[in-house]
């Protein structure tokens, strides 16, 4: 099976490609091992709890069997004060599973759960996001965490916007890596989803590819060139189709959303 590691014009095929790799699903490019194995036990299914509709601090959202991992401020609504943005770990023991392969003797798959909650006149907050969707749930021992804030990951408040970044990184059983960055804005009772970026690198041939989305005045670019090009790569933009903006639980699997670049 021949592979083709461009980004698809439609958009998005890149991340799932990458993701059935690491997975052991797609034939392995040369990378810095020769194999990639699959954790020694498939990880527990897991519940996912509901979020209360309001509490007085970011602790009062976090349900038993959770941990708070991070907590972010920002003025979301633009009504001048700040709001909350969770991150929530589930911290089960029976998702932590022994592995034989490559990548950590124990391999943590404790899924999260987004969080965002707004300020009210009372001094509580109010819930109005509670999604475990747009952050994979960990499948494979060899990728890095996909929020390390070192690597480009993370969750952020700026600029009155709800930032997400994914980053994608293997040990083993493939040479890519990549950023993947979701803007989202509060409006008409959801978090819509403005601005998309993707920044993928082969570690090997020094291949970039960049994808970047403006969902707001519909134009999207992208440029293909190499770290050893000297000066910028030309910039491709192409129009995009006029859609309603997706609301955050619209978009699913951060990594398999497909942009829709034409």
């Amino acid at each position: 099976m021949h592979m083709k590691w461009r980004i698809n014009p439609a958009g998005g095929s890149f991340a799932r490609r990458y993701l059935l790799l690491a997975a052991g699903m797609l034939p392995i490019a040369a990378g810095p091992a020769s194999a990639q194995e699959p954790p020694s036990q498939d990880p527990p299914e897991v519940s996912y709890p509901a979020i209360v509709g309001q509490a007085i601090e970011a602790k009062g959202f976090v349900p038993d069997g959770w941990l708070l991992e991070r907590t972010r401020k920002g003025d979301l609504d633009g009504d001048g004060r700040d709001d909350l943005v969770l991150v929530l770990k589930m911290d089960a023991a029976t998702n932590r599973i022994d592995n034989t392969g490559f990548g950590p003797d124990v391999f943590d798959t404790n899924p999260r759960m987004l969080v965002t909650a707004l300020a009210e006149d009372d001094g509580s907050y109010r819930r109005v996001l509670a999604d475990h969707s747009l952050v994979p749930r960990p499948y494979s021992p060899t990728l890095d965490d996909f929020l390390w804030e070192d690597a480009g990951g993370g969750v952020e408040v700026k600029d009155g916007a709800l930032r997400v970044s994914l980053h994608m990184w293997a040990s083993a059983g493939t040479w890519f890596t990549s950023t993947t960055g979701f803007t989202f804005r509060y409006r008409d009772g959801c978090f819509r989803l403005v601005g998309y970026d993707q920044s993928s690198t082969h570690r090997a041939s020094g291949e970039i590819e960049t994808v970047s989305v403006n969902y707001l005045t519909r134009r999207a670019w992208r440029e293909h060139g190499s770290i050893s090009d000297e000066g910028r790569p030309e910039r491709l933009w192409s129009r995009m189709e006029k859609k309603p903006l997706l609301c955050l639980e619209e978009v699913g699997d951060g990594l398999e959303f497909d942009p829709g670049v034409p």
